[in-house]
């Protein structure tokens, strides 16, 4: 089975926007491997944020995936991929892709850029989490910035190790364990200048962590950036009320249940494929509060405006939130 035999048409999140080849397809761990993608017709790629990731699409469903190059001027984009067993068949799809295969991916869109004006970047990486850490370490080589990464993985189990450290050199520390990381990580907050910006992606647990850990040493908000990896790793989040102004309803949102699932139990239908924040399909207008944007659909732009929302991933800052609906 090739993932070409199982497109019969266009998912709406990569509409309009790539077909690419499978050229290489390498093992980074038993359950890791690296897929690079290139253009059938040998042209240049277009250029993207560090920290970028690609839409995928797999038989009729999308996923994203972290593109792991500097993003200047490319002629392939590699992604690596997690094999999920239990999860919703996206993975599997990707681990069966073979040389030769074509596949649908939307343009690169950034969730995770780079701040231009930091002084330094601190990367911290756990696990899969390592290919938009490794995107930034490679843009910040290409341009000349200083950055450090710390990279923490189970032995055995580090994808693009080898890559890390002939491009870091000593600017990388390697840890196997949570005491050896929580360590190195003490160590490297409390020594940074202030123009040093933090960048972590892994688990929710880990990101949390690491970033609650430098808000207590006095880190400010706008010095930490992060990275999810879509929906399955949300939290419940706060129960809101969402005013659906042109209805003239009221509704409550409970913790754990979506904004997607509120208006369909009450009976309105919103357009929505993937259900995880990637295809932009259930976007809705916002017309008062603030939302609290977890989706990988919206640029950095759009989310500022707090004009529109993801309503199958997203939340509210805010006790109510007021919507065009």
């Amino acid at each position: 089975m090739t993932i070409t035999a199982l497109q019969s048409s266009v998912h709406p999140a990569v509409e309009g926007g790539l077909r690419l080849q499978v050229t290489n397809i390498s093992a980074q761990t038993d359950s890791i491997s690296s897929i690079t993608l290139v253009d059938p017709s040998g042209g240049r790629l277009p250029s993207y944020v560090p920290g970028s990731h690609l839409v995928v699409q797999y038989g009729s469903g999308v996923n994203a995936y972290s593109l792991t190059g500097s993003g200047n001027a490319p002629s392939e984009y590699i992604i690596s991929v997690l094999r999920v067993d239990e999860g919703a068949g996206g993975s599997i799809a990707m681990h069966q892709l073979e040389v030769g295969d074509l596949v649908f991916v939307s343009y690169p869109r950034s969730a995770f850029a780079p701040v231009s004006n930091a002084s330094h970047h601190l990367l911290v990486a756990a696990g899969i989490g390592i290919t938009p850490i490794l995107s930034h370490a490679r843009a910040a080589s290409d341009r000349g910035t200083t950055s450090s990464l710390i990279y923490v993985y189970r032995p055995g189990a580090g994808a693009h190790v080898d890559e890390a450290r002939e491009l870091m050199g000593s600017a990388l520390t390697e840890c196997g364990d949570r005491n050896s990381f929580q360590k190195v990580l003490t160590e490297q907050l409390t020594t940074q200048s202030l123009g040093t910006h933090l960048y972590v992606c892994g688990p929710v647990d880990f990101m949390d962590s690491v970033l609650n850990q430098a808000r207590e040493l006095g880190w400010s908000q706008a010095r930490l950036h992060s990275e999810a990896f879509g929906a399955a790793e949300l939290d419940d989040g706060e129960p809101f009320t969402v005013n659906l102004v042109r209805s003239g309803v009221k509704l409550d949102v409970p913790a754990g249940v979506s904004l997607l699932e509120t208006l369909e139990k009450a009976g309105k239908t919103i357009p929505n494929m993937c259900r995880k924040g990637i295809c932009g399909e259930c976007v809705l207008p916002v017309l008062r509060g603030t939302p609290q944007h977890r989706d990988l659909y919206l640029t950095d732009e759009e989310k500022a405006s707090n004009t529109t929302m993801m309503c199958c991933v997203s939340r509210s800052e805010d006790p109510e939130l007021e919507l065009d609906l």
